[in-house]
């Protein structure tokens, strides 16, 4: 069992103090599990009241006396009858008995207690309630047990504890200022993209803003690939049972793709036959069915592109690079803005390469990743590598194979000058991976890019190349995304910019704001040299005073304003208000401006909020 830090044995025995709390106020509660995570705790509770905010301040306020009356945590190590004894004594016998079942034979069953409160639990916890100086209860929400949609919804209460109040004051601030960042809320407001449940849960419909966005992301990748020696490609949405077969997303990673899309001959022969739903789905799993699959993953195409003509040593390395959409089944629980979706674009790509190439290519891999994040402004990451773990069946392929993969990656890691880790069980199926985890401007992190050493999808698909020996070979594999998914890369960017996008990304680079309506011939003609120089503005018309058309356009988030006036236009000037320096940049030519925003959009100028 891996060993909790102080601050998890302390958030751990912060849900053992809610739970105690729970209790006394609602004794008819059956608990269920409280863990602590990266971020606090929670608990998840079975109670037929519906909690509320009100409820939540008076657990709250119940944990605070159980802290103040410093009770002791006690470890009792005991045998599964006394266990199940000791459940039943307690009252805690519908979910926990289950938990009790879960512990493996032989390993160690021990129980918590704080005051008149017991909980099966391996531990650990802080020595005393009191050492709990600084906590929150911040929210309830629906949480099926066991996280099975078939099972019986409960109640997660989640909270939050630090060592300190004013680490926990800090971490406060923080979520609050994640909340005004919220890609869902900013996305709504800045009308980015659309979710409609008529259209579908987790499918996103980008809106001609949104599309700017997905668009100058794609054409600034493209631009580093063309240089890099990559060709792009363009694949179907959907490809052969059969073809996921031999790659082994399916049936490795069958519960997350959409269900196959039977032959229409098949099924009507089936159907003839008084198949049953359990029996077609056998049959599918057995490969006794043809049929169809949304593409959960560009790979298998990209195979079949390479492996449709001969390849020599000379020709490697190949690189394929594609913006191309994938599917895959999430629960709808779990579906979030841009986040977590049903529909993604990756911006995929796969390199063949003989096994001295590795090195190379894995670098070339790494430091675009790199460029994407200096670029926008996300210079804190670290790296991680996901390794296989020995004793799962879960990885495909030869041990040695996978120890020359590991190995690549680790020397590759090792280049970066920064801080790397190791996590055994987070390779890939077919092979190891190293991922970026980005820290953004407000401390929270999420994992982003991804390069994947592969020598197993090559053997699977009988790829092969003629060596210098005039001998074929198998080359080795290379996938890498260096934003993941568009989606959830932007939704990202959208937090970490607070929707202050950089002129070079922002849906509207300009917007020009004439006093009066006088003056829009003039600004029609500073557009007109604006979109000549493709710099997407727009002018504000409306009859509104300037102050209410400069709040406007700032909350559009609009990084540069032209303000027009008589004045500026006798002496053809434009007054100029940046978000980019915070306020008025004051009076200059037509032509100043526009050689200042083409260098501000040619260099890719961060704004000063990042």
């Amino acid at each position: 069992m891996k060993q909790m830090t102080e601050l998890e044995e302390l958030r751990h025995s912060c849900s053992h103090i809610l739970a105690t709390a729970v209790l006394r106020l609602f004794p008819e509660t059956q608990l269920d599990i409280g863990p602590p995570t990266d971020t606090g705790f929670y608990y998840d509770i079975d109670l037929d009241k519906k909690l509320t905010a009100e409820d939540l301040e008076k657990i709250e306020a119940e944990m605070k006396k159980v802290i103040g009356e410093n009770q002791k945590f006690e470890r009792t190590e005991v045998s599964r009858a006394e266990a199940t004894a000791m459940l039943e004594k307690f009252g805690q016998t519908r979910y926990k008995l289950g938990r009790l079942a879960d512990i493996p034979e032989g390993e160690a069953i021990s129980f918590y207690r704080n005051g008149e409160f017991l909980d099966l639990c391996a531990g650990s916890h802080v020595n005393y309630t009191k050492k709990v100086k600084a906590f929150k209860l911040l929210s309830v929400s629906g949480s099926y047990h066991r996280g099975n949609s078939d099972n019986k919804q409960l109640q997660r209460i989640y909270g939050t504890a630090f060592a300190s109040k004013e680490e926990m004051e800090a971490h406060m601030n923080q979520v609050e200022e994640a909340k005004k960042r919220d890609h869902r809320k900013l996305g709504r407001e800045l009308q980015l993209f659309h979710i409609d449940e008529k259209v579908g849960q987790g499918l996103i419909l980008w809106t001609g803003k949104g599309s700017i966005i997905r668009q100058e992301l794609q054409d600034f990748i493209l631009a580093h690939l063309r240089k890099q020696g990559y060709q792009q490609v363009f694949t179907p949405h959907i490809g052969k049972l059969d073809l996921y077969r031999t790659s082994g997303h399916f049936p490795y990673y069958k519960e997350s793709q959409f269900s196959p899309i039977i032959e229409r001959e098949s099924l009507e022969h089936l159907a003839h036959e008084g198949c049953s739903c359990a029996e077609l789905s056998n049959k599918v799993d057995k490969g006794e069915v043809d049929g169809f699959l949304l593409k959960p993953m560009n790979c298998p195409m990209h195979i079949s592109i390479f492996n449709s003509q001969p390849h020599s040593y000379r020709d490697l390395p190949v690189r394929l690079a594609e913006f191309g959409t994938v599917y895959r089944w999430e629960q709808s629980g779990e579906l979030s803005g841009l986040t977590r979706v049903r529909g993604f674009t990756q911006d995929d790509a796969h390199i063949f390469c003989t096994e001295d190439q590795v090195k190379d290519e894995i670098l070339g891999c790494l430091n675009l990743v790199k460029t994407v994040f200096k670029t926008l402004g996300m210079n804190s990451y670290r790296v991680r590598i996901g390794l296989r773990d020995p004793d799962s069946s879960k990885y495909t392929g030869e041990a040695a194979l996978w120890d020359k993969a590991e190995a690549a990656l680790r020397e590759a890691a090792g280049s970066l000058d920064v801080p790397f880790s190791e996590e055994q069980g987070e390779a890939a199926f077919y092979g190891p991976k190293i991922d970026f985890v980005v820290k953004d401007v407000i401390g929270r992190e999420w994992q982003l890019g991804t390069v994947q050493v592969d020598y197993n999808l090559p053997r699977r698909f009988e790829l092969s190349y003629i060596g210098a020996d005039n001998k074929p070979h198998v080359p080795v594999m290379i996938h890498r995304a260096p934003f993941g998914s568009l989606e959830r890369f932007t939704g990202v960017l959208i937090e970490h910019f607070g929707g202050n996008f950089p002129t070079w990304l922002a849906p509207e680079q300009v917007r020009l704001i004439p006093m009066n309506d006088d003056l829009v011939a003039y600004a029609n003609e500073i557009a007109d040299k604006l979109k000549a120089l493709d710099v997407r503005c727009f002018i504000d018309a409306q009859p509104d005073k300037l102050g209410a058309k400069i709040r406007r356009a700032e909350t559009e988030r609009v990084p540069h304003m032209l303000v027009l006036g008589k004045q500026e236009a006798e002496a053809r000037q434009v007054s100029v208000r940046s978000r980019l320096h915070k306020g008025w940049e004051g009076t200059m030519s037509i032509e100043d401006f526009t050689t200042k925003i083409s260098e501000c959009i040619r260099t890719r100028q961060l704004p000063d909020t990042v």
